[in-house]
Formats: C-alpha cells, sequence, structure tokens
C-alpha cells in the first residue's frame, strides 16, 4: 500500500493540535520546485539537510572537546541528533509537527565554527570590522547560499518555517536574527521547541561529559538541587558513584527537564488561548516555557557548569589553541588570498575577502583547521 503525499498531509491534519503547522500550509519556497509525491515539504527539507557537506562536518566539530580529547565525548553531530530526538518528544507531546522541529533542530548548528563557541567567539573578534559573525546567521548563509546542490539557484531552497526556524532560534547563548522573517512576528511553535531542545539537550550533555572527563567531581553536585531530589527519590547516592550512576542520573535528569517542559508549555497556550497558528504569531514572542521551580533549577545548573566546567583550566586550553589557530588561518587568508585553495579564490567574485575566508574557515573541521594551521606555519609539513 503507498501512501501518497496528500495522504500524509491529510493525516497531519488530522493529527496536530490547531497550532501546528501543517506543511500543506507553509509559505513555500523561493524557487519554484514540485513537492514530492511521497513526502511532505518539511520531510524532503530535512532530507535536505542530512545530505548537505555541512551537515557530515558537523561529526568533527567541537560540542565541549577537541575532536582529539578522546572518541566518547559530544561532537556537534551528536549533540545535533540529541536536539532532534528531545525536540521530536516536544513536538508528539504538545500536537506540533514533528517532521519541521526535526528538520530546524538538524540544521540549527550548521553554521557553527570549528572549536566550539571559543571558536564562534574568535570569529566574531575577527570579523568585527567585516560585517560581523554569528553561527546563526552562517546556519541561514549555508542553506540559502553556500551550499551548492542545484544548477538554477544557490542554496538548498528550504521551506520558509525551516528557514525561519533557523533564523529566530534563541537559547541563552543564541541571539535571534530574524532579518527579512518578519522579526515582529512570533516564530511557529515547532521552530520554539527546537530552542527548547537544544537549551535542554547541551545542559544535560555537558554535564554527563565533564563528569565523565573527571573534570566536574561528583562530590560537588550535592550543590544542585537537582541531584538532591534525585538522592531523596533513588537512594542511590549512597552507592559509589560510578558510569552507570552517572547514566542513570543524567536520565533522571532529561526526563524531569522534558515532563516539566510539556506540561508548563501546554498550560501556558491554554492560558493565552492560542486557538490556531495565527493566533500564536500574533503574540510576537515566545510562548514555551518551564515553570518558575525548574527554571531556578536550571539557573543552578547552568551558573555550575560555567564555574566548575566551561572555565575550567583545560577547557580554557583548548580555547587558547582554538583562538590561536583562527587568529592564524584568518590574518594568513586575508593578507594573502593567494594562500587559499583556487576552488576558494574563485568565490572571490563579488565578495569581499574577509567574508570568503569567514565562509572558508567556519566550514571547517576541527582536524582540517589544525592541518591547514601546520601546512601554513610549519615549515615541516608538507603543503
Amino acid at each position: 500500500m503507498l501512501i501518497t503525499r496528500q495522504e500524509l498531509e491529510a493525516q497531519e491534519a488530522a493529527r496536530l493540535a490547531p497550532y501546528g503547522m501543517l506543511s500543506r500550509d507553509s509559505r513555500g519556497r523561493k524557487y519554484p520546485d514540485p513537492e514530492p509525491e511521497y513526502r511532505t515539504a518539511f520531510q524532503r527539507d530535512r532530507d535536505r539537510i542530512i545530505h548537505t557537506t555541512a551537515f557530515r562536518r558537523l561529526e568533527y566539530k567541537t560540542q565541549v572537546f577537541v575532536n582529539t580529547e578522546g572518541d566518547y565525548y559530544r561532537t556537534r553531530l551528536t549533540h545535533t541528533i540529541e536536539v532532534a530526538q528531545i525536540g521530536r518528544t516536544f513536538a508528539r507531546a504538545l500536537g506540533a509537527n514533528e517532521d519541521l522541529v526535526e528538520a530546524i533542530c538538524l540544521s540549527h548548528d550548521l553554521g557553527h565554527t570549528p572549536f566550539g563557541h571559543s571558536g564562534e567567539h574568535q570569529m566574531r573578534e575577527l570579523m568585527r570590522e567585516y560585517g560581523g559573525f554569528n553561527h546563526q546567521a552562517q546556519s541561514l548563509r549555508i542553506v540559502e547560499y553556500l551550499e551548492e546542490r542545484f544548477d538554477d539557484y544557490r542554496g538548498l531552497n528550504l521551506t520558509y518555517e525551516v528557514r525561519e526556524g533557523i533564523a529566530k532560534h534563541e537559547t541563552e547563548y543564541d541571539v535571534v536574527n530574524p532579518t527579512e522573517y518578519n522579526p515582529h512576528e512570533a516564530a511557529t511553535l515547532e521552530a520554539q521547541l527546537a530552542s527548547a531542545a537544544d537549551e535542554t539537550a547541551y545542559s544535560t550533555a555537558d554535564l554527563d561529559d565533564g563528569i565523565r572527563a573527571g573534570i566536574l567531581d561528583p562530590r560537588d553536585l550535592a550543590q544542585l538541587e537537582f541531584w538532591q531530589e534525585w538522592c531523596a527519590a533513588t537512594g542511590a547516592c549512597d552507592e559509589r558513584f560510578n558510569d552507570l550512576t552517572r547514566h542513570r542520573f543524567v536520565r533522571w535528569l532529561v526526563n524531569q527537564q522534558v515532563s516539566d517542559f510539556v506540561t508548563a508549555t501546554d498550560q501556558r497556550l491554554g492560558e493565552l488561548n492560542v486557538h490556531s497558528l495565527a493566533a500564536l504569531r500574533a503574540l510576537g514572542k515566545p510562548v514555551i516555557t518551564f515553570s518558575p521551580t525548574l527554571e531556578r533549577k536550571n539557573r543552578v545548573l547552568k551558573d555550575y557548569l560555567m564555574e566548575n566546567f566551561y572555565r575550567h583550566y583545560r577547557v580554557s586550553r583548548m580555547a587558547a589553541k582554538a583562538e590561536r589557530v583562527l587568529e592564524g588561518l584568518f590574518t594568513a587568508f586575508v593578507k594573502n588570498p593567494r594562500l587559499l585553495p583556487k576552488s576558494v579564490q574563485k568565490k572571490m567574485n563579488g565578495e569581499t575577502s574577509a567574508r570568503v575566508v569567514c565562509d572558508y574557515i567556519a566550514g571547517m573541521t576541527d582536524r582540517f583547521a589544525l592541518q591547514e594551521y601546520q601546512r601554513l606555519f610549519d615549515p615541516g609539513t608538507p603543503v
């Protein structure tokens, strides 16, 4: 039995909440592109994102630990997969469009530089006089312009809603950059859920990686209310802390975050009488929320990670190395563009050299950036 796109769209209409974004109601693509017979528009977008060069490179881009630190720790790719997993759970529970949430989640970090947030910070400083840098804007630039997949136009020609979701992605560490995407209009609930999934994924995963790496001391977890609650509920804190204890605690923590979020957001939607997508957009700001109690606990968790993990000397040393590598590459390439590969030099027609260099460096994996640095500055390394 074949299930056509029209049938899939009808299933969406029957299943989704009134505020859910139906694929058949999309505002469309920039360029004419007939939709496939057996996939919805958002399913097609998801597939296009997965097949990009930028998505594959996420495997070797830093989340917190540089790839050379070990094979266990999360990379940008595994983080992205975890965000998509949590996002789909949010969408399923709240009656939103899972395919749209997944597409936004999978694309939200495409524009990240090598070496994680320290790499982005350095690139922002280097591009300060050349129009600036923001990984969200870079993600949008990738899907709208840099990926070359079609004869008639640049970019992936994604639907408006996926591009809007990238532009309006908002977390504590991400700045909204809606530009042409109706900045006074709230994003779809699906876009908002992708933002919440990102924040949930990185805080719980970074705690997991920090403990696993030995940077975070399990004995210090007692200052977290989450840990105190888990101890009271399970009695596991009387045991010797080991990998199984860590797995059980992180699993419990993710469940706490997800359960609280969907309950609080559902309540907020009811209180605001959000009875349609138009009503949700008219609010002009995100409707998603955690409960005040969980927000407070999350604040303590984030402050704990900032002080004990992100500012730890081992992480700071990695960041210092990353900043030196990116500054060296950027300065050399801008000063002498002939050092760039021919394929990159050709892109300078109509673009400033700094922007082309920025695109080139931001697209690098950690490993490739280190190799380029050696090729440029180590006399013993073949060019």
